[in-house]
């Protein structure tokens, strides 16, 4: 323990008397660290902000029914032609329902599903737009309003009224912020809605919301499930989609497969849906994690040169060490030390700037229209990135201060003294 004590004050008494040395090193593990912490909390805030904007509007698992050809012609179901080549062109898809045979029994079966977190069902209704001489075409749909709000983020999207309201209405929509803009619509006011079949339905719009996708606001709003069924003449089992949210959303795939065979029908995984997103996610996590790193590494063989230029001039204090009764071993902790607390202060310093700086970009506004509940930059400020940044920064002092310490411990005190 008193060697070790020694060693310290050896130590602290170099880093002192080299003290602008000792800065310079120091702040070059500080700079590493704080660059290192605000690029990776702003670039994966950055990154969580997307995934939030496309992945919470996209449910684990989408249940629906697809128009698409008949498998098996009927020509090929005669006996009489099974044996020739055919050559059917121009096929055309085989007449059926969008509707999701034994839809509620599904939806009950699902809610009991403990992988389930939950599951809510849809009707999509292709209709019209109309207010005045305007009409659009676009998309209503009809949910259960709470339990989407419950299973996804649609009420931070939700800018005037609530989900509240549109369940207390019978006739209210809740109608995308485009297509109000393009309509010059506001709540309170009424829109007409007409089916392809030519039925036409007065609305009152409860609430106006933004998605941050113009595609969707442009064209979709929300009413409920119930008035969609009453606007097409639907039964109260009439369902064209269910969505589902798991407890894990790694069980998606394989729990995707499972439903299509098992009720026969196309059941779309969340990675599925958002495939070439994900792609895009992962580059950049990969950018972001890479320079990062690059970062912390140059910061490292900056101490690196520093330690060696120190070690040069601190000869004849080695030869006198090791003349004095020091081991090589001795020196070399010495020297390890000196590398050590350079990395300590350096990167707590580091760390303290880097999450004042955190701080700073999280003030600053972020407005647009396309992110409503966005108001200022958003950053990531999980821990674990402090405790990755303080570890490299003592790892890469220590192996930067390694390779010179090392060389200390080997110098023959004789031939120093000597060449003096």
């Amino acid at each position: 323990m008193k060697q070790w004590k020694l060693i310290l004050s050896i130590a602290r008494t170099h880093l002192l008397t080299k003290l602008k040395s000792t800065v310079t090193a120091a702040l070059g593990v500080t700079f590493g660290i704080g660059a290192y912490i605000t690029l990776v909390s702003f670039m994966t805030g950055l990154n969580h902000m997307l995934d939030d904007l496309i992945l919470n509007q996209t449910p684990h698992i989408h249940l629906y029914n697809e128009v698409q050809p008949s498998q098996r012609q009927p020509l090929e179901r005669i006996a009489a032609y099974s044996d020739d080549l055919l050559d059917l062109r121009s096929v055309r898809p085989k007449q059926g329902q969008q509707k999701i045979h034994n839809a509620l029994p599904i939806l009950d079966f699902l809610k009991k599903d403990p992988r389930v977190y939950g599951a809510s069902p849809q009707l999509r209704a292709q209709i019209f737009y109309l207010s005045g001489s305007l009409d659009l075409g676009g998309v209503l749909l009809g949910v259960d309003i709470l339990e989407e709000e419950r299973l996804s983020n649609i009420g931070d999207y939700i800018l005037d009224g609530s989900a509240q309201a549109l369940e207390n209405s019978d006739n209210g929509i809740i109608l995308g912020m485009g297509l109000a803009k393009k309509m010059s619509l506001a709540p309170g006011d009424r829109i007409q809605v007409s089916t392809t079949e030519g039925a036409v339905f007065p609305l009152k719009i409860v609430g106006l919301y933004q998605s941050g996708i113009a595609e969707i606001d442009n064209s979709q709003s929300y009413a409920k499930l119930k008035t969609v069924q009453q606007i097409l003449g639907k039964p109260s089992n009439y369902l064209t989609d269910i969505n589902i949210k798991l407890y894990t959303i790694e069980e998606a795939v394989p729990m995707a497969r499972e439903l299509e065979r098992q009720f026969r029908v196309r059941a779309r995984d969340i990675q599925d849906a958002n495939a070439q997103f994900e792609t895009g996610t992962s580059i950049r996590n990969l950018i972001t994690y890479a320079v990062s790193i690059t970062l912390l590494i140059v910061a490292g063989f900056g101490i690196y040169n520093i330690l060696n230029m120190l070690i040069y001039e601190k000869m004849n204090d080695i030869a006198i060490l090791k003349a004095t009764g020091f081991s090589g071993r001795d020196v070399q902790n010495i020297f390890m030390s000196q590398a050590l607390l350079i990395g300590l202060a350096g990167g707590l310093l580091g760390l303290l700037i880097g999450w004042l700086l955190t701080l700073l970009i999280d003030t600053i506004p972020f407005e647009t229209e396309a992110l409503p509940t966005i108001t200022t930059f958003p950053v990531n400020k999980n821990p674990w990135y402090y405790l990755i940044g303080i570890t490299f920064a003592l790892l890469s002092t220590f192996i930067a201060g390694y390779l010179p310490s090392a060389r200390a411990r080997r110098i023959d005190p004789v031939q120093i003294i000597r060449g003096n």
